[in-house]
Parts: C-alpha cells; sequence; structure tokens
C-alpha cells in the first residue's frame, strides 16, 4: 500500500497508476479537500489537518502517522509540498517505510541551490554566473551573512541584468529581476520575505540574468544498481512570472550535437549526488551562442513528466515504484529514443488579463477534451472547488502527434474543446499562445510571453466562441433537473460569471435559491 503525500492532480496521477499495478493507496487530506477527488478515488483517505499547507501538506508527524495507522508500507511526495525535503524523506526512510525518491542526502545536496552551483562547478558542469557567499557573523540585512552591499558590489561585477534567487524551493517563487542597482534592496527584501514564506528559508543569491534565453531541462533517472540514464529534453522556455505554463519534447531549438553535450551534462550532474529514482537537471541556453548552463536540479517528479512520457513510451511514475522496491532499471541509454512530438499546457484558474491573479470558486461544469493523441491529467472535476490555500493548476492537457505541427494543431483544437464553467481560466490564453507566429516556429524564450503578451485580452470570437460551448455543456449537464441556460452580451442573472468585460453567463436553477 502507498500513501501519497499530496493532493490534486498529481495526487490522481499516481492513484491511477498504482490501480494499474494493483497496488492499493492511501490519500491524506486537509479540511479544504475533504470532497477532493484523490480523496474519492484512493482506497483509504486519512484527514491530516487544516487547510493551511503548513498544519496539513506540510506536517510530516501527522502524514506519518497517517502511514502507520492504514499500514502503508511506502510514501510518493508527488512535487511540490515536501517532495523536496530531505529531512521528509529520511523521516520516511526512518519510519521503516519506502519513500519513492532519492535519498536524502542526494536532495540536500541539490536542495540548496547554491550549494548545488558549487557541486556542479566540480563536477564540470558550466553554471550561470552568480554570487552567494556562507554565513558570516555580525552582517546586518543578510541573507545567511550577506549584506546588501555585497550583493551590490557583486552585482556590478556580473553585470545588470540580476536575477535575485531563493536558495530553497522553485515554481518562481523567491524570484526577482533587477536592471539597476537602484531596484536591488527592493529585489532583496521581497525575494526573501517570499522565500519565507513559501520555504520557510530567506536566503537568496544572485545570477546573470540572461535576456531571451531558453529554458531546456533533461528528465534524469537513477537505478537502484548504479546506473543512471537520460530520458531526453523538455522546452520549458513559455512562462508566466518564472512559472512555466506550455512544455514539449523534443526541445525545437536543439540538434543531435547539442542534445548530446546536454545529455551528458545532465549525467554527470546525477551522478555527482548518486542520484536514484526520478529527477530533472534544469539549463538555460543562450540561443545565439548555443552555450548552456545549469540552473538547478529538481529532485523530484516534474509537473511536465507526460511530455517525456508520450516521446519515450514509459510510465514514469510505475517506474519510479518499481525503482523505489529496488528493481533495476530495465533499459540502457542505447536502448532510450525520442518518438513524435508531444506538448504540454498547464491550466490555470487565473486571470491572464489581470496579471495573472489566481481565480477562486467552485467549478460548476467541466468538460474535457477527449480524441486520438490527446491526454488530460485533472485533479478536478464538476462540482469541485478551488480554494485560496493551494496552487490554482486544474490540469493539464497533453498532446502527441508524429511532429512539432500537427501536435500544435492538435493542442489548439483539445484546447477549444476544454470547458470550465465557474472560473476565469487561462485556456483562452493559451490558445492565443499556440497561434503566434513566435510560437509556431519554435522561438520563444523565456521573455515570449512578457514581450507578446504584455496587454492580452481574450478576442471577441474567442469569447463568443466559449461562452457557447459552457451553455451547450451546462444545459446537457442539467437538463433533467430543468435548469436553463442563457449567454448574450447585455443580461445579467442573479448569480453570473463574470467570463470577460461585456460578455457574462449566467445560470437559472429553479427552486434552489
Amino acid at each position: 500500500m502507498i500513501l501519497i503525500a499530496n493532493r490534486g492532480e498529481i495526487a490522481v496521477r499516481i492513484i491511477r497508476a498504482c490501480q494499474e499495478m494493483g497496488i492499493r493507496t492511501v490519500a491524506v487530506y486537509s479540511e479544504a479537500d475533504a470532497n477532493a477527488m484523490h480523496v474519492r478515488l484512493a482506497d483509504e483517505a486519512v484527514p491530516i489537518g487544516p487547510a493551511a499547507p503548513r498544519e496539513s501538506y506540510l506536517n510530516v508527524l501527522r502524514i506519518l502517522e497517517a502511514a502507520k495507522a492504514t499500514g502503508a508500507q511506502a510514501v510518493h511526495p508527488g512535487f511540490g509540498f515536501l517532495s523536496e525535503n530531505a529531512g521528509f524523506a529520511d523521516a520516511v526512510r526512518a519510519a521503516g517505510l519506502t519513500f519513492i525518491g532519492p535519498h536524502g542526502e542526494s536532495i540536500r545536496q541539490m536542495g540548496g541551490k547554491t550549494g548545488a552551483r558549487a557541486l556542479m562547478q566540480s563536477a564540470g558542469v558550466p553554471v550561470v554566473p552568480g554570487y552567494s557567499r556562507p554565513h558570516r557573523p555580525g552582517a546586518d540585512k543578510m541573507s545567511h551573512g550577506v549584506r546588501d552591499e555585497d550583493f551590490a558590489h557583486a552585482a556590478e561585477s556580473i553585470g545588470y541584468p540580476v536575477l535575485v534567487k531563493a536558495a530553497a524551493g522553485g515554481g518562481g517563487k523567491g524570484m526577482r529581476i533587477v536592471r539597476d542597482r537602484g531596484g536591488l534592496p527592493d529585489a532583496l527584501d521581497s525575494a526573501r520575505r517570499e522565500a519565507l514564506n513559501a520555504f520557510g528559508d530567506p536566503d537568496v543569491f544572485l545570477e546573470k540574468y540572461l535576456e531571451r534565453a531558453r529554458h531546456v531541462e533533461f528528465q534524469v533517472f537513477g537505478g537502484a544498481h548504479g546506473n543512471v540514464v537520460h530520458l531526453f529534453e523538455r522546452e520549458c522556455s513559455v512562462q508566466r512570472r518564472h512559472q512555466k505554463i506550455v512544455e514539449e519534447s523534443p526541445s525545437p531549438l536543439l540538434d543531435a550535437e547539442l542534445r548530446a553535450r546536454m545529455g551528458a551534462a545532465a549525467l554527470a550532474a546525477a551522478k555527482a549526488v548518486n542520484y536514484q529514482n526520478a529527477g530533472t537537471v534544469e539549463f538555460i541556453v543562450d540561443p545565439r551562442t548555443r552555450e548552456f548552463y545549469f540552473l538547478e536540479m529538481n529532485t523530484r517528479l516534474q509537473v511536465e513528466h507526460p511530455v517525456t512520457e508520450l516521446v519515450t513510451g514509459l510510465d514514469l511514475v510505475k517506474l519510479q515504484i518499481r525503482v523505489a522496491a529496488g528493481e533495476p532499471l530495465p533499459f540502457t541509454q542505447n536502448d532510450l529514443a525520442q518518438r513524435g512530438h508531444a506538448i504540454e499546457c498547464r491550466v490555470y484558474a487565473e486571470d491572464p488579463a489581470g496579471g495573472f491573479l489566481p481565480a477562486i470558486g467552485r467549478v460548476l461544469k467541466a468538460v474535457e477534451p477527449r480524441g486520438p493523441g490527446v491526454r488530460v491529467d485533472s485533479g478536478m472535476e464538476t462540482g469541485d472547488e478551488v480554494t485560496l490555500h493551494y496552487d490554482p493548476m486544474l490540469a493539464k492537457v497533453i498532446v502527441y502527434a508524429e511532429n512539432r505541427a500537427e501536435a500544435i494543431r492538435r493542442m489548439h483544437q483539445a484546447l477549444a474543446q476544454y470547458v470550465v464553467l465557474g472560473l476565469t481560466t487561462n485556456i483562452a490564453f493559451l490558445r492565443d499562445v499556440l497561434a503566434h507566429p513566435v510560437f509556431q516556429r519554435g522561438e520563444a524564450t523565456t521573455a515570449f510571453v512578457e514581450e507578446a503578451f504584455s496587454d492580452w485580452k481574450p478576442r471577441l470570437d474567442e469569447t463568443t466562441t466559449d461562452l457557447a460551448l459552457m451553455a451547450a455543456a451546462l444545459n446537457e449537464g442539467q437538463r433533467d433537473e430543468g435548469a436553463r441556460m442563457w449567454a448574450d452580451g447585455e443580461a445579467v442573472s442573479r448569480d453570473p460569471w463574470q467570463v470577460s468585460d461585456g460578455f457574462r453567463i449566467g445560470i437559472l436553477l429553479p427552486n434552489r435559491r
């Protein structure tokens, strides 16, 4: 039996893999998730505390108590929360359970980005020019002993723009771009506060910020008996607020020579920490010089793992479980190949026209796209609620096709068919990203969204099409209950959902108010 120390779509993804393997599962849940999909799907479910993550999904003691109470033999951390917490990995093993992930020491070595940078340099892996210093007692306004004036001198030496980055964690939190000396103090203060709140560690460091770079990562996998392979690359350059929203494999930037060089560097990084199980080595690439630099290693399964699964034909979650059970990797590097092209889009409850601010509320209707080569990894369905307590990602739409052009067309069609009623989402925005000539040519950089969509608004044709799809979907779902659906440019019901300026969609449910 496996306990899944997570929630949302990744918990559902792991449960489904376990079901196929004949393994029973235990879900844990906070008070806010009592009716969540992962709770409904698991064989057993255990409450672990209030909605706040620190009192539930980050509470190691309660998770271990849940494992003991249910007789679970292993714990899968998913991604986020405790997945890259070395102390949690150690505590799971100390409790006599199997941790489905790397050893705590590997997480520890790669968990602090400053230490990981130094380790990668010693392993011959190129790193971005940057600055950090170990603790120095007595300094004021410190990031573990580094004064603001030390950062200022270092930034001048590196050359602006620079990136202030949290030494722990990821997901774009604790990260600030600084373009001149005047902006550095505020960037340091705000990055430290955000890092402390998100990761419990205010430590930050500096890196040279590469304008219009490409973000390319390599999936690595270490077996229980020393064999380490890479499963090729994923391109993740399409980002908003330093958070990936579109990923694909193969990367349109890489050729065979660059892929071989980066793959070798990824393997060197994994071997430097005796890595086992699934991990990802992330690089930044200068498309002009084709030079690449180590960014960080994620010592866990990645959100975007499905694109790797589709181009390699492997189930990474099942592979994680088998490796954690002591089985050797069933292949070597020479056995692996990329076939076709896969793209993943992250569907968020957020407002792209309003600075990507999260949206909360109940999902009144959800209709997922279907068709050849279309996969949806979701943690929600009709009736579920999105709260302010957790990441607002609703689902991932993943498509596979013979080539990139066909994959783009397939994704665009899948997103056009995806209906989420009751929440503002980024679906229309994602469709416009896919249709943009820069993305179509495979030339998107990490600055693409900021440069091409800074004043984005949903187009009228997108809005009216979405309204028609949503009206049809809701009418279908509510027909037997006598519901009535309408959508136009002026009318407002008693309980409207604001879709965009001038367009609202509402529901009239007889005898329900």
